[in-house]
């Protein structure tokens, strides 16, 4: 079990001191917040897509070290992603965190840095917080889609 002194470590320190796109988006296709009971965190996500792929990012962290760590990786590597990459990166934190599973590859691998959180239960909500919300944002972008399909079909 890693100690709670092998978490936070240099890395996770330089990623949670420089998050990229830390502003908020003036028109976004979905806005969507995410929050911890457990320790706090909020973390609020602007999204634009077009083409199937993100075309602009904007996030507010208000986090622990281990969501801002999350958060900048998630902010720099966001924009031209399609929203099943961003599911399956989710989904791969998740089981990366919860049942021992391989960390994100690829220009993901980042997120690797975070492994060590698995020993630490209480620290799960707070370090997959920016997943959460992504996939929250996603999900009204894509509900609205089908409302707009649905509604031209109708009519």
């Amino acid at each position: 079990m890693a100690a709670l002194s092998e978490i936070y470590n240099s890395r996770i320190i330089e990623l949670a001191a420089a998050i990229p796109r830390a502003e908020r988006l003036a028109a976004p296709d979905a806005t969507a917040t995410a929050h911890s009971k457990l320790c706090g965190s909020t973390i609020t996500v602007d999204i634009a897509i077009e083409n199937g792929r993100v075309v602009a990012f904007g996030q507010q962290v208000k986090a622990c070290l281990l969501g801002q760590a999350a958060a900048s990786v998630l902010g720099r590597e966001i924009v031209g992603s399609s929203p099943q990459e961003l599911r399956d990166v989710a989904e791969r934190m998740r089981a990366m965190l919860k049942a021992g599973g391989d960390p994100p590859e690829g220009r993901w691998a980042d997120l690797g840095v975070l492994q060590p959180v698995k020993d630490h239960k209480a620290r799960h909500a707070s370090t997959l917080l920016v997943f959460e919300a992504v996939e929250r944002a996603l999900g009204e972008i894509e509900a609205r889609s089908m409302q707009q399909t649905a509604g031209a079909a109708a009519g």
